[in-house]
């Protein structure tokens, strides 16, 4: 949770290196509008919100939801603040939507047209991600679940259960362990 400045610039800091890799990198990116730049704008701008919410900073908190808003409606992201721990990955643009309570760990990459939500119903709850989870294209985790960490969810697995073991591959409708990760 980002509660000070030096809380704030680390984290900028820190993401943006994962869409950036130099100055030069930013610049190009953003004159060839790619949708790394956007992402990166839309991480910010949600960095910064969450800054200032955490802070009840009412004005600057409006203008700074109205700015993530604005680029995050032109790639398709809906993310509410304090979902995401340092280091959130977005590879691609278009149908990500985080449900405001589900929550993300650590270094967790998310690869387009993903939903972390609830079953549909008032008060159904959302999922919980651990660290440096891995959420494959089209994935979707609904509902009051858990993931360790370390896991990848596979394209398309749609993941409706609590799973307890770190380290693990999970894909199929509904999604099922299919091997253990190979430690490094």
């Amino acid at each position: 949770m980002i509660k000070t400045k030096k809380d704030l610039k680390k984290y900028l800091m820190y993401e943006k290196k994962l869409y950036t890799e130099t100055p030069r990198h930013l610049l190009h990116l953003w004159l060839i509008k790619d949708e790394d730049y956007c992402l990166w704008r839309i991480m910010h701008s949600l960095r910064h919100l969450e800054y200032h919410v955490n802070n009840a900073h009412y004005i600057r908190s409006l203008l700074w939801e109205r700015r993530k808003n604005n680029l995050a409606n032109k790639c398709g992201v809906i993310i509410h603040p304090n979902c995401a721990e340092i280091g959130l990955r977005i590879w691609h643009a278009g149908s990500i939507n985080i449900h405001p309570d589900a929550r993300l760990g650590k270094n967790c990459q998310l690869h387009g047209d993903n939903c972390l939500g609830n079953k549909g119903t008032p008060m159904s709850g959302a999922p919980k991600i651990g660290n440096n989870v891995n959420v494959g294209v089209g994935a979707s985790i609904i509902g009051p679940i858990s993931i360790p960490d370390n896991v990848t969810i596979a394209a398309n697995a749609v993941v409706a259960k609590t799973f307890t073991k770190p380290g693990i591959v999970l894909a199929g409708i509904p999604a099922k362990e299919i091997q253990k990760k190979a430690v490094r």
